[in-house]
């Protein structure tokens, strides 16, 4: 069940699990959009529910490299193109690499010490200059504040769109029964 994290038997598992059920929620913003509804910017910002995914998945790997030694993902030049859909980019392609992101954080903290230093990365005004290495709990911690904050703005985006609440596309994704108080979204049908 996406709505809560399950019990956890340790930090790891704890840290982990509340980064995926995040990610979850994100993904569910983007449940039965069309192509179109995907790439739509409704509110006064530039953001879309795809492009919080691609960003999402892009400074999780990022955060993943660094970890790991790795080296910085590439594919967007600014930090705003990190929003921007390409014409290649399908809902369909964008979870893919968002789980592909999840699969290489898992593996980068299966077997690490939480303790393990982080280097901070430099040249960017967000991170402070006094600082030389987090560590990997800190790590996880920013990245469940990270996506956190973006599945926000993805709930806010997708019920501008099509008035869909987080706990209706919750209860789609799910397939949860049709109850007194809660209805499963389902599309419009067109009038």
């Amino acid at each position: 069940m996406d709505a809560n994290v399950p019990p956890v038997p340790d930090e790891r598992s704890g840290l982990l699990g509340f980064i995926a059920q995040q990610r979850r929620v994100l993904k569910h913003a983007a449940h039965g959009l069309t192509e179109e509804q995907l790439r739509a910017t409704p509110s006064a910002s530039a953001l879309s529910v795809g492009g919080l995914l691609k960003h999402v998945a892009f400074t999780e790997r990022g955060w993943t490299n660094r970890i790991t030694g790795g080296p910085e993902p590439s594919g967007a030049e600014g930090y705003n193109q990190q929003f921007e859909l390409s014409e290649s980019d399908t809902l369909e392609s964008l979870l893919a690499d968002i789980d592909a992101a999840a699969a290489e954080t898992e593996a980068a903290v299966a077997d690490v010490d939480l303790g393990h230093p982080v280097p901070v990365p430099k040249g960017q005004p967000w991170f402070p200059k006094d600082i030389e290495a987090w560590s990997v709990r800190w790590v996880l911690l920013h990245l469940i504040e990270e996506i956190a904050r973006h599945a926000g703005h993805a709930d806010i985006i997708r019920e501008s769109l099509d008035g869909a609440t987080g706990i209706e596309l919750l209860a789609a994704a799910e397939n949860w029964p049709e109850s007194p108080w809660l209805k499963p979204w389902h599309p419009k049908q067109p009038t």
